[in-house]
């Protein structure tokens, strides 16, 4: 059985953790299994300073959108697992959306193209980081529910065109109590708020699946944690980070988890990566 395997993955600067994913991919070949495609959420980089010479060298086309200090994403995808009408930079990625149409922003935050991989149909993918948001009653907190809002209606109008469709990132978003290490402590607070989970949950209601809850999982399964008071240490994390796919895809599901390895190395993202498996 042949699979594509999609990685989500907020490097928390791309500059700093370059050495990290070209790292995280060769062991990904070694240890698990190729990965196939990444999204990359906060680069906190311009476009001039994207690495691509050093990611063609390991195999991977890559279409981003920076900018300085914050925000940024992209999607690479690796040459050798696209068709050969799709194997050169300029047809790699169709169908190109550069954030969210209808809804005026300055900040850098959502990639969508659509790849054609060997063996199967083409598939669309939207990868996003999501507004952080701040705290519920805030300037910022409004905005990420605006800009929710202009995602859902973004997602209506994609998974009518593309039914084959996965939209994965940073999503601070933890859907479930489950997904906090500490559900009291958090009450009230960001990442948790009837507001953000209502949103998650109209995702769902539009056929989008949570590809992590599929497969069963160690409780406390988490994809972020603070860097501060030990947080990793003490696994006093959150799951923020989804991979979630149409209904059309839900079938071809393998396997979904998240790689704490590159957690674990110096000077680490504070999330990990996550790995969603589809077979052909």
């Amino acid at each position: 059985m042949t699979a594509i395997r999609f990685a989500s993955w907020n490097v928390n600067s791309l500059k700093v953790r370059l050495p990290h994913l070209l790292q995280w991919l060769k062991t990904c070949d070694d240890r698990l299994e190729p990965i196939d495609l990444i999204g990359l959420q906060e680069l906190k980089m311009t476009d001039d300073k994207f690495p691509i010479e050093d990611l063609e060298k390991t195999g991977f086309l890559s279409l981003f959108m920076g900018q300085k200090t914050y925000n940024g994403v992209a999607i690479l995808v690796r040459k050798s697992a696209l068709t050969h009408l799709n194997q050169d930079q300029d047809t790699a990625f169709l169908n190109i959306q550069l954030n969210l149409p209808d809804f005026i922003d300055d900040q850098k935050r959502l990639l969508a193209s659509t790849l054609h991989f060997k063996e199967t149909a083409p598939i669309r993918v939207i990868c996003a980081y999501f507004p952080n948001g701040q705290a519920p009653g805030t300037e910022k907190f409004l905005y990420k529910l605006q800009w929710l809002s202009a995602l859902k209606v973004f997602l209506v109008s994609e998974l009518q065109k593309y039914p084959r469709l996965i939209l994965m990132g940073d999503f601070n978003i933890a859907p479930q109590d489950e997904d906090v290490h500490d559900p009291a402590k958090w009450v009230g607070q960001n990442l948790v708020s009837p507001e953000e989970r209502a949103f998650f949950k109209d995702f769902q209601d539009l056929g989008l699946i949570d590809s992590f809850r599929l497969f069963d999982q160690e409780a406390k399964s988490f994809s972020w944690w603070d860097y501060r008071m030990m947080g990793f240490r003490r696994n006093a994390g959150m799951r923020i980070d989804h991979v979630m796919v149409s209904q059309a895809l839900k079938e071809a599901c393998t396997a979904c988890l998240v790689d704490k390895a590159p957690r674990k190395w110096e000077q680490p993202s504070d999330h990990a990566p996550v790995i969603l498996s589809l077979r052909k």
